[in-house]
């Protein structure tokens, strides 16, 4: 990508860094008795209370007292946040390694539709490697929760470019989802869409 003028990269998080299971996740919540979870946990368009939370709409403690209401029964923070954390499964080393030689050739970004209590858990967990922690990956972090907005509004995109001042046409975004994508398109942005569990850095070169 370097030789068609890319300057940029904006990563999405989970799909293309993190890997997850929404299976085991969608299970754990079974098991604390959450109704209908198959359908609030869609994977690309959370829904309900679920996408509040990921727009910062509703905060943690606000998620894990309507989580215990549908429940109907006292339910402990750790175990829904452990039910919870269970949809991610960890970033593999190759893409750490990955993203930090990407930061000698481009000025990377990550985009995330998230939430509070996931993203914590991947700072802890998930980013650690060799001496190296979350802020050393990106020249700036961007999260849905935190900027009340999420993908694929294109408001959020918007919010990025005019942020950073970087050119739509010198920038890529990798992001698992069709429909983020084709929003970041409609600005201006070059887009990639991997797979799940793809080794997605033939998208960019050095």
């Amino acid at each position: 990508m370097k030789n068609k003028g890319i300057k940029n990269l904006i990563l999405d998080f989970g799909g293309v860094l993190i890997d997850l299971d929404r299976q085991r996740c969608v299970e754990h919540f079974k098991e604390l008795g959450l109704p209908d979870v198959e359908v609030a946990l869609d994977l690309y368009h959370q829904q309900d209370f679920f996408q509040k939370y990921e727009k910062g709409l509703i905060t943690s403690a606000d998620f894990r007292d309507i989580i215990r209401g549908k429940i109907g029964k006292p339910v402990t923070d750790a175990r829904i946040d452990e039910a919870w954390n269970s949809f991610l499964v960890g970033i593999p080393d190759y893409k750490l390694e990955l993203l930090l030689e990407l930061r000698k050739n481009y000025v990377v970004y990550l985009l995330s539709n998230t939430n509070e209590i996931h993203w914590q858990w991947s700072c802890r967990h998930a980013f650690p490697y060799k001496t190296f922690r979350v802020e050393d990956y990106f020249e700036h972090i961007y999260l849905s929760y935190e900027m009340n907005m999420a993908k694929p509004d294109a408001g959020i995109f918007q919010k990025v470019l005019d942020d950073t001042d970087i050119s739509p046409r010198e920038t890529l975004f990798i992001d698992d989802s069709e429909a983020n994508c084709r929003t970041a398109e409609m600005l201006g942005i070059s887009t990639y869409t991997p797979k799940a569990h793809e080794d997605w850095s033939h998208a960019v070169s050095f």
